[in-house]
């Protein structure tokens, strides 16, 4: 089993939907790989439009049995008084990516956009994300007869 760190880079996002009526959003994000998850800083006051300029770190193991190699990014905007609300995601699919490093040692999709997207799968913004992924240990399982 090979492990590798993922590293993600959070630029910013276009065109969120507003859910307030009056003032602006504050949005944050929701990255999830696997069962890791971090979230970003919320981007008091920003609206629509907001800057993170985060990186953040996910351990990969590979292969795996399930296939399930996406990251996945829940946009959500802060509500001091009630539930945050959803305002979308985007799904990016990083096996490509995770084999490629273990071909080279390391792979990269630099910063681009992707689209964001409601449950019933409706356009609602773009997110732009980096991802790299880097192989640093390789286990080989030995059975031992005794």
């Amino acid at each position: 089993m090979v492990v590798g760190i993922m590293e993600v880079k959070l630029v910013g996002a276009k065109r969120l939907k507003n859910t307030k009526f009056f003032g602006r959003i504050d949005p944050y994000v929701l990255l999830q790989y696997r069962n890791q998850e971090c979230k970003s800083s919320t981007a008091n006051g920003q609206g629509r439009n907001p800057i993170w300029n985060e990186n953040f770190e996910f351990r990969v193991d590979y292969p795996m049995a399930d296939e399930q190699y996406k990251l996945v990014l829940k946009i959500m905007a802060y509500d001091t008084f009630t539930a945050d609300d959803y305002l979308g995601q985007a799904t990016i699919y990083v096996k490509e990516l995770i084999e490629l490093g273990l071909e080279k040692g390391k792979a990269e999709l630099r910063p681009q956009k992707y689209r964001v997207v409601f449950t019933d799968k409706t356009y609602c913004g773009e997110i732009q994300v980096g991802v790299t992924f880097t192989a640093k240990v390789t286990y080989e399982i030995i059975s031992q007869t005794l």
